[in-house]
């Protein structure tokens, strides 16, 4: 696909559950764009923010009307391709596993657990498309972590480095039994959105990093006898309004 004039894209944002709209984007322009994959979630918004240009795409649509694994992924990910865009920073709303990792904890992972299934999860496989087989064994850029860990360290907001991010099929939440064979297995935070996205960054040679927010504790991990959504959003919004101090601060270097 042809790249349009916003070539000069410095970042692009996928907003996860509670982050719908990017404040502060100026003279913003919203672009629907065509994928070969059917529709993105929604408009791609392009503005200015402390002197860069940003993209910023909804991963469940502006009105959180997708559930994760009827979101298409291929589609959001080529859109911002094709506006130019060459770093990407996921945000995603997250459960706790590792102790430390409780509710509006900020997690840059470093590795991940794929669990979901029969998502589209791979630009090879369309008819005609030639297979390639990526290197993945480090699922996140690793100079755009370090980014995003400087950008905290500058803002004086507390982050924690590494993890392993378990991508679970939703959107129910967890059984603690899940969740305890995922602790096995060495995860500690669970999410939903987590994959295919890495992935399909990496197959258009995009640099990726997540930023997991951390709503709750996973299931079995905390004190609470259940998980209150209400109680999920909240902690979301909190860890939420750190999102764009950070990325100005990433920004700015």
């Amino acid at each position: 696909m042809p790249h349009s004039d916003h070539t000069s894209i410095d970042l692009a944002v996928i907003g996860g559950s509670g982050l719908y709209h990017f404040s502060g984007l100026e003279n913003a322009t919203r672009h629907t764009v065509e994928t070969p994959y059917g529709p993105a979630s929604g408009d791609v918004v392009v503005g200015d923010f402390v002197g860069r240009r940003v993209a910023f795409l909804a991963r469940h649509g502006e009105s959180h009307s997708l559930p994760p694994h009827r979101v298409n992924y291929r589609a959001n990910v080529w859109a911002l391709h094709s506006l130019g865009a060459r770093r990407v920073i996921g945000v995603n709303a997250v459960g706790g596993i590792r102790a430390d990792m409780g509710p509006r904890v900020i997690v840059v992972p470093d590795q991940l657990i794929d669990y979901t299934h029969g998502r589209d999860t791979s630009y090879c496989d369309v008819e005609g498309a030639d297979v390639r087989h990526i290197d993945f064994s480090e699922p996140y850029t690793e100079s755009l972590r370090q980014s995003l860990l400087q950008a905290a360290r500058k803002r004086g907001v507390p982050i924690i480095d590494g993890g392993c991010y378990g991508a679970t099929q939703g959107p129910r939440l967890e059984t603690r039994a899940e969740i305890a064979r995922m602790k096995r297995d060495g995860c500690d935070l669970v999410g939903m959105t987590g994959m295919p996205e890495a992935v399909l960054a990496r197959e258009l040679g995009l640099d990726y990093a997540c930023l997991a927010l951390v709503a709750n504790h996973a299931a079995g991990c905390g004190d609470e006898a259940e998980i209150s959504i209400e109680e999920i959003f909240a902690h979301l919004a909190a860890a939420t309004a750190e999102v764009p101090g950070l990325l100005s601060a990433l920004l700015e270097d």
